[in-house]
């Protein structure tokens, strides 16, 4: 096993138990491979570590966007907590350098895979949950998570421009937005549309695309983006 110290050093916990950290370092296939020299895998501390993050999570977004409404909160925790977001935290540890893993997963590239390391990533914290309680997870939890928060609610946790617009302005101002087309120029082939989204009658933000849908889309992210500010 590779020196857990340094993966303490770097997140800057360190386990009275030390072996819950052990455990949430093994994988199944190590398992699989080698029955007699571990007790079992870290799927269970990975079920905890779901709830923990979740809680942990669902509370700062509550705190932190009061002004929100359930949907906002929904889908921003949801692009938070999803896979591929677990992954890139925990490859800013270098979680996967420490997994154990058989021989066979870890030939395929089980090292990078984002289900591999989402996993251990949630099972880390349920190990620093049960050492050291849930006010330590939350701070390791957040001091992970500070960035993406603020990435994700500045930027929305969906694409879909126009239907979180529409949410926050039926929370903030109890009404909905109206696009507007203001021109279309050039050969039916390649037209550019320019279309409004307005506020009653406050123009909110412009966009331009190939079709009314793509002008629209970017009208909404534009506006989304002044009402954030």
């Amino acid at each position: 096993m590779a020196d857990l110290s340094l993966l303490q050093n770097e997140i800057n916990f360190y386990f009275n138990d030390l072996s819950l950290l052990e455990l949430a370092l093994i994988h199944s296939s190590y398992i699989n491979e080698n029955p007699d020299l571990a007790p079992a895998s870290n799927e269970r501390l990975e079920f905890v570590g779901d709830a923990v993050l979740g809680v942990v999570i669902a509370e700062k977004l509550y705190l932190d966007f009061p002004s929100s409404p359930e949907g906002d909160l929904t889908r921003l925790r949801s692009a938070l907590v999803r896979k591929e977001t677990l992954a890139h935290l925990a490859k800013s540890i270098n979680l996967g350098d420490f997994l154990q893993m058989g021989v066979g997963e870890e030939s395929g590239g089980g090292r990078d895979k984002n289900a591999n390391l989402a996993g251990a990533f949630e099972s880390l914290i349920a190990a620093i949950y049960f050492d050291q309680g849930l006010d330590a997870a939350s701070t390791f939890i957040l001091k992970l998570f500070g960035p993406a928060i603020f990435k994700q609610a500045y930027h929305g946790a969906s694409t879909d421009y126009k239907s979180r617009l529409q949410e926050v302005m039926q929370a903030q101002m109890q009404i909905t937005p109206a696009y507007q087309l203001v021109e279309a120029i050039g050969p039916d082939h390649a037209k550019q549309f320019t279309v409004e989204v307005k506020a009653g009658e406050t123009v909110l933000g412009r966009g331009t695309g190939r079709s009314k849908k793509a002008a629209e889309m970017e009208a909404a992210q534009v506006a989304l983006s002044s009402l954030q500010e």
